[in-house]
This record gives C-alpha cells, structure tokens and sequence, in this order.
C-alpha cells in the first residue's frame, strides 16, 4: 500500500525527475523539477488551483516515484527520454522524431565529397540543412550538380585518377572528371570550396571570385571556359533573387516556433532560419493539448523537439515566453557547445518572424480541419452506400471491373480500387484476356476475376511461408464490395465463380442508361435506388468512370502497338487507316466493300480506295 503522507514527507530538495502511476501501474504523466519536494506536493495540496487536465491526472494517480538527478539540466534531458519512452496520456506528446535529412561536405578530406545524412557530426565536415521537404534537398542536389558539376560516381580519388575512362557524366558536362588526371588537387578543392560557399549563402563574394575568373579566361582566349563561368554567375544570380533574405542583424542560425490552437487541435510550426534564409519549415499536431495552457504547450514542445534533433540553432524565437526558457538555453547549450538563446521577441524583425510561424501554424491547423471535414463526408457516403446495398461489412475497399474490345478483338480488363471512398491509383490493375479470342464480355470479366483471386490466394500462400512481405502484396487485401461495370448477365456470371471459389464478397452490377451514363446499381434482387443528387450515387459513377477509363486506356495502348493490314497499303497513313476502322468497325468488314463504299471514308479518294481494293481482292497483293 503506498503511504502518500511518508512519501510527500520524504522528498528531497534536489532536482529530478518524477512519474506518476496509475493503477495498472501505467505511467500517466513524466515532469521534472528543480526542487522535487516542492513541486510534486503541489500536485496534492486541496487549495491549488490545477487546471482541469492537472485534476483529472491527480484523480488517477496512484502512487509516484522519482528520480534524483544533480542538476535541472540534467532533469530537464531525462524527462524528455522518459515521455519518449512511456509517452504518458497527461503528457504532451510530439510523435514525430522523423531525423531530417542534411547535406554534407567532407571539406575535412584532401578530396571532398557531397553526402546526404541524417545524422550531425563533430567530425570536421560541414552540414548544412535540416531539409523537411525532401524535394527541396533534390532540387538542391541539382542545382549544385548543374553549376559545379562535382563528382557523383563511386570512384575514389586520388586512388583511382587516370585508372579507366571518364563516365558518361563527363560526356553529358555534368561531371568535371578529375579522374582524367587533367584537374589538380587545388582545382578540386576549389569547386568544393565554391560549393560551400555557395550553400552558406555568401553569393555577392562568390560571384565576385567568378567574374574575375571570368575575365581572366577572356584574356587568355579561353573563350569557352568564359562562357561556362558567365552561365554560371547568371544561374546563382537567379537564384539569389528566389531566395527570401532575413534582414536581421546577425546572420545566425534560428528556429522560429508557434502554436496554433483550437478545441482539441494544436499545432505547433518551426521556420528554420540559416544563414539569414529560410531554408524549410515543418508543423507538427500534438495530441494531449486539450484544457492546457499555450505557453505550457509550448514548453513542452521545445524540450520534446530538440531531444530528438541534432541541429541546434544558436537562437529559439517562440511566440509566447516559456517556464524552461533559461534551462533549455543552458542544456542546448551543453548539446552545441556554445550559446544558446532561447527567447519571445516583443518587437523587429525576429517578432516579424514569429508572426510568419504562427501565420502558417494556423494555416496548418485550418487545413487539418478542412482535411478532416472531407474525411467525414467520404466517412458519410460510404455509411450511406452500406445502408442502401445492406452490407454487412463497412466498404473501406471497393473494387471495380469493366472490359474493353473492339468488335472482340484485344480484349482487356480493368481494376480500379477505391480506399475510404478515394481512388488508389496506385492499386489498380490491368488485364489482358489470354483464354480466348472474340466478343465475350461475360468470359473475358469471368477470366479477370478468377486471375485477380487466384492472385491473391497464391500470395497468402506465400506470406504464410515467409517468401513473401504482406505489404508487397499487390492482390492483397481482399474487398469488401465488387462493383461490375454491366448488368445482371456479368453479375451472375461472376456470382457463380465467387461461390466455385468459396469467396463471400458482395457484388453488383453498375448499370448505364441509354446515353452511357450511370443508371443506378443491380443485385441479384433487381434494382437497388439510388437517388441520382446522393452523395453515394455520385460515387458510384465516379467508380464508373473510373474503371471505365482505366480499361479503356489500357485497351488504347495495347491496341496502338498492333500494326494493321492496312498499313501496308500504299495510300493509306494512319487518319485513313483509322478513318476506314471507324466506319467498317473490322478488316473483315473493310474487306467486303466496294470501292466506291470505300471511298466514302473521311480522307479517302478514288486511287486510295482502289489501292485498298486491289490490296484484298488480287491474287498477287502489292
């Protein structure tokens, strides 16, 4: 029985760490304190004024225990490896300890190299970064490769100089090939210089070493080189007005850090700031903010996020003045090696670039909210489409079918799949009839349904052996509903085949009216009512439109690849060709009419269609 008067009595009056318990022996909540005597027992005194969160976290404290630690410094770094670690439900958590990605420049070698990490080192190399937006790092990546043209191969220098030809990369002017032996040591180093420099943003001394290099290559005749030099100092000008500058006074590192909040959403936005530019920015949702103060969200944010970062900035601008401010600078600091500031600006541009933060803070939070509106109308047609085809089963996966021909000839079958009411592209299929030739639509749909289970069996046979990982899986998972691009004919003729193969998946039958539109949905019952302004009805002959489309396409493709017979008519190009397709619909069709009905095709005159003619009806064909 845990003894709450002799526990509070006991505390220490040093810094630590404590955990609260519940009676599932859960930890509920981690906090550190300066002084553990004074700060745990004011969580039990009956006069403190807790806000709402605090009374119910106490409410289900069963017993506490802590941890002593030598300095506030040292509590403050434990809390946030204990709320990591337990990820209490009266703490406020940050669940993304993504490591962005860095470039890094090995300037510490005699040779250097451009390297994408994840990770900082003291190890004399320079880092620059982080880049939350992975396009951003390419389009860097790029950019240096098309100015500087550095090395991107494995080869290692200065081992492997003149030991094999130059790569395609130094044929197609991406590469300036030291490998030659044609490039010195210093000529190496300075591209890598340039590089940095480059990236530190200092473009007015870089452009300037440039054009002297420029005018140099002038003088000399080196009239190419020039060129290459004034592309070059053009390019980084570009970009240099792209680029939006911070005009503070000091060109430091910073992160700028907001909050947006409302109800039970927060939001909290970093800008990262280097160099005087802003490099990137990431928002992060928190989740047990609710009945809790800004400034407290804020706090416990920061410790969070830069327990798990390894770039820290030499200063921390966040919207409101938070408790930790002093020891999160002193334990940055311990992390860095030098000063750190963390700090609430109250005027200039550092406040303008928190303004900025929480501006798009609350963008973030707005479009979650929007997000999570459309996710409950799409939530709403699919609680909709189960209650007006009585499913037993929520249809989180639909797949659709529909087949394609043109007067039976390349038949194809389409699959598209639809997730929580919105299209995975990425997960349709397609199908090539093979068990026959001919107009059979109910055939060619059987052959596609059976070949797409017949798939997914034999990959559940695989995961169960271990030879295969679950989500590699490209039949798999099964759906809850099958939509038919057809009527009551494709509907039995499937249902027949479900049952042969012991599968229990609901199907119906999309069905069109005259004019090619959606109709409505078929069972085996009759006709299921749809009113034609639902939202449910509109997903329908999306799904419709979509495995149409996806068949369709397919069928196009495969089909442009088949050389006609009328190719090889002299006379005939490809609108004639295709022209005398769409009036006759077949070769054999086009093979039975007269000259004077071949004629008549758009594009067609009197000789070609005689060519056309005599091309079928001679014994000796041209």
């Amino acid at each position: 029985m845990f003894d709450w008067e002799e526990e509070l009595k006991n505390l220490p009056d040093q810094p630590g760490v404590y955990l609260m318990h519940n009676s599932d022996d859960e930890v509920i909540y981690v906090g550190k304190a300066k002084i553990l005597k004074n700060r745990v027992r004011q969580y039990f005194r009956k006069n403190s004024n807790h806000t709402p969160k605090v009374r119910a976290m106490v409410a289900n404290v069963a017993y506490f225990e802590y941890i002593v630690t030598d300095t506030e410094t040292e509590a403050l770094a434990l809390e946030c490896n204990l709320i990591k670690k337990y990820t209490p439900k009266y703490n406020i958590l940050l669940k993304d300890d993504k490591h962005y990605p860095y470039l890094k420049v090995t300037i510490n070698e005699p040779y250097p190299k451009i390297l994408k990490v994840r990770k900082l080192q003291r190890d004399g190399a320079k880092y620059y970064g982080p880049y939350v937006d992975g396009t951003a790092l390419k389009n860097v990546i790029e950019i240096i490769r098309r100015l500087f043209k550095p090395p991107s191969c494995n080869r290692r220098f200065p081992e492997d100089i003149k030991k094999d030809r130059p790569c395609l990369n130094y044929h197609i002017n991406t590469c300036f090939a030291p490998c030659t032996g044609k490039v010195s040591k210093d000529e190496y180093r300075q591209v890598f210089f340039d590089i940095c420099r480059f990236l530190d943003g200092n473009h007015k001394e870089l452009i300037r070493d440039l054009t002297e290099q420029m005018q140099t290559a002038s003088k000399n005749l080196e009239y190419e080189k020039a060129a290459a030099l004034r592309d070059k100092i053009r390019s980084i000008n570009e970009i240099d007005e792209k680029q939006r500058v911070i005009n503070t006074d000091k060109q430091n590192d910073k992160d700028v850090i907001a909050i947006a909040e409302d109800d039970k959403l927060t939001f909290c936005e970093i800008l990262f700031v280097r160099m005087g530019k802003v490099t990137g920015h990431k928002s992060y949702k928190l989740d047990n903010t609710a009945n809790s103060d800004s400034a407290e969200i804020l706090n416990d944010f920061v410790k969070q996020f830069y327990a798990q970062s390894s770039d820290i900035p030499d200063e921390v601008l966040t919207k409101y003045e938070i408790a930790d401010a002093e020891i999160i600078g002193e334990w940055l600091r311990e992390r860095k090696g030098r000063k750190v500031s963390v700090i609430s600006p109250k005027r200039g541009e550092k406040l303008s670039l928190v303004k900025m933060a929480d501006k798009n803070a609350l963008t973030s939070l707005e479009n979650y909210k929007i997000k999570q509106l459309k996710e409950k109308e799409k939530s709403a047609v699919l609680d909709e489409l189960q209650s007006a085809l009585n499913l037993s089963e929520y249809p989180k996966r639909i797949e659709a079918y529909d087949i394609s021909n043109i007067q039976g000839s390349d038949n194809v079958g389409g699959m598209a799949v639809f997730e929580n009411g919105k299209s995975a592209k990425r997960k349709y299929r397609i199908f090539k009839i093979k068990s026959f030739e001919g107009a059979d639509d109910y055939a060619a749909m059987r052959e596609v349904i059976y070949r797409r289970f017949r798939h997914a069996m034999e990959e559940e046979e695989q995961i169960a052996n271990g030879t295969l990982n679950a989500r590699d899986a490209k039949f798999l998972p099964l759906p809850d509903l099958i939509l038919l691009d057809g009527g009551r004919g494709h509907l039995n003729t499937v249902t027949e085949l479900l049952d042969m193969m012991e599968i229990d998946i609901p199907v119906f039958g999309m069905v069109k009216d005259n004019k090619h539109r959606t109709r409505g949905l078929v069972s085996g019952d009759g006709m299921i009512e749809l009113k034609q302004t639902s939202p449910a009805f509109k997903l329908v002959t999306h799904i419709q439109d979509e495995v149409h489309n996806t068949a369709i396409s397919y069928h196009r493709k495969l089909h442009s690849k088949i050389t006609s017979e009328l190719d090889n008519i002299k006379g005939v190009g490809e609108k004639r060709r295709n022209a005398l397709l769409t009036m006759f619909e077949s070769i054999d069709k086009i093979k039975e009419a007269t000259v004077d009905e071949l004629e008549n095709a758009d594009g067609m005159d009197r000789k070609s269609a005689q060519n056309v003619y005599d091309y079928f009806h001679n014994s000796g064909k041209e």
